[in-house]
């Protein structure tokens, strides 16, 4: 597979299938192992059939495109895009990842009962932005930053290395002067930004920041910062409960700390709210247990800026004191950072060996592409295949461009993107095929 042309073949076949790991609203993830030397372990990613009857889901798209164009190290892998004619089901091989924020952060607090050291912590947050600074460098919001969505590997020479995951509501954006504009709900409610939560139109890589905070936070205290409940009942509603949790913590925004709130669509809505509502901004520090003279609570602070344009970027945040004093960040996270510590055994992701590829006899026709494209056929099926067939073939070079090629330039007094074939399609495509993404 790996001379970069389809091929008819049981693609199954380099693969000794281990069982299911996971599953969500996408579909399904299972555990394989390459059969060629060196072995290794690939997560496949079965996306769902998407509801419009249009074949493959533009969430998978968008990922395949996205994750095509990118290569870092804290950035999850593609390795493979498989394709089963039969019943034009896709699958997506990635490097395996054992463990997540979620499980080590729920392992220590229901299991060990104690906090995650002070080096672990640091190493993941440093590795978490040295991998998001590198996604918006190249005009990339991630939009779903929680604890799941970050994993970390847990076997090999990259043991104890953070990968972020997910990219099925990442999008290309413009900025910094024509932000994105969204119709779809973005970030999972306990980690959505205040301009998000109050209606905001337009926004930009300051959402994943604070998402970022959040999960900072998380990874202290072992809970959640903002444990809201989402109002699910309109397409934009607005998020009181949510909002309720953060002032609680926070204080209220006011106009003078945020010039733009007024012109948030839900800001009138949150006035009449907080009559009658007192918050006393019980402090962010004693929530999570840090000096408010500490680098850790400054860091912490400048993410949950109220304020998307005072927010600290990914790129500053690399840069702040909190990282340059003992103990410093490593780029194995899971070792421990002192003498005679013990090793903390995080467990293994539980595989259900009963539960099978839908349609594996009948993959005997099935279609794989590597993923780095080489010759390929004229487009098959139709509707939303065509856009995916039309993509692959566009990117014939034997080695995909590099997200470095997206260079930014302004013409006209406006920002835009002058790119490769594939980003434009990226966004082309993106742009026609929006999704509520939850």
């Amino acid at each position: 597979m790996g001379d970069g042309r389809w091929s008819r073949a049981e693609w199954l076949q380099q693969y000794d299938l281990l069982g299911k790991i996971g599953e969500g609203t996408y579909g399904l993830v299972f555990l394989a192992r390459t059969k060629s030397p060196p072995s290794k372990s690939i997560a496949i990613k079965k996306f769902k059939q998407s509801k419009d009857g249009d074949g493959v889901s533009p969430t998978a798209i968008r990922e395949i495109m996205l994750l095509r164009e990118i290569t870092h190290e804290n950035v999850v892998k593609l390795v493979n895009v498989h394709i089963n004619h039969a019943d034009m089901s896709l699958y997506l091989a990635f490097d395996y990842a054992e463990h997540d924020l979620y499980e080590i952060i729920r392992h220590h607090r229901d299991k060990l009962n104690h906090s995650i050291n002070q080096y672990t912590v640091k190493s993941l947050l440093w590795q978490l932005l040295n991998g998001l600074s590198y996604l918006h460098s190249n005009w990339m919001i991630h939009r779903d930053l929680k604890p799941s969505n970050i994993l970390v590997m847990g076997e090999g020479e990259e043991h104890g290395v953070i990968k972020i995951a997910d990219f099925g509501l990442a999008r290309i954006y413009q900025a910094p002067l024509k932000p994105l504009s969204d119709n779809g709900v973005v970030v999972t409610i306990w980690y959505r930004a205040p301009e998000l939560l109050l209606g905001a139109k337009h926004y930009t890589s300051a959402v994943d920041m604070w998402a970022v905070g959040c999960i900072f936070a998380e990874l202290l205290t072992l809970k959640p910062l903002f444990q809201g409940a989402e109002v699910k009942a309109t397409s934009n509603p607005f998020q009181l409960d949510q909002l309720d949790k953060i002032f609680k913590v926070l204080g209220h925004p006011t106009l003078e700390k945020w010039p733009s709130l007024a012109s948030l669509p839900h800001w009138q809505q949150d006035l009449q709210h907080i009559q009658g509502h007192k918050y006393d901004n019980t402090g962010l520090y004693n929530v999570v247990h840090l000096s408010p003279k500490s680098p850790a609570y400054d860091l912490l602070s400048k993410m949950l800026e109220y304020d998307p344009r005072k927010r600290i970027t990914a790129a500053q945040a690399l840069e702040h004191e909190y990282f340059k004093i003992e103990p410093l960040p490593g780029r194995n996270a899971l070792v421990p950072c002192q003498l005679g510590e013990k090793i903390v055994n995080y467990p293994t992701r539980p595989v259900d060996s009963s539960t099978d590829l839908e349609g594996t006899n009948n993959l005997q026709h099935s279609l794989t592409v590597t993923a780095v494209s080489g010759n390929m056929p004229g487009a098959h099926g139709h509707g939303r295949w065509n856009e995916l067939w039309g993509y692959l073939e566009a990117t014939r070079c034997s080695t995909g461009p590099s997200a470095a090629t997206v260079e930014k330039e302004r013409a006209n007094g406006d920002a835009r993107i002058s790119c490769t074939a594939e980003v434009k399609t990226i966004i082309r495509f993106s742009a026609g095929r929006e999704t509520s993404g939850r």
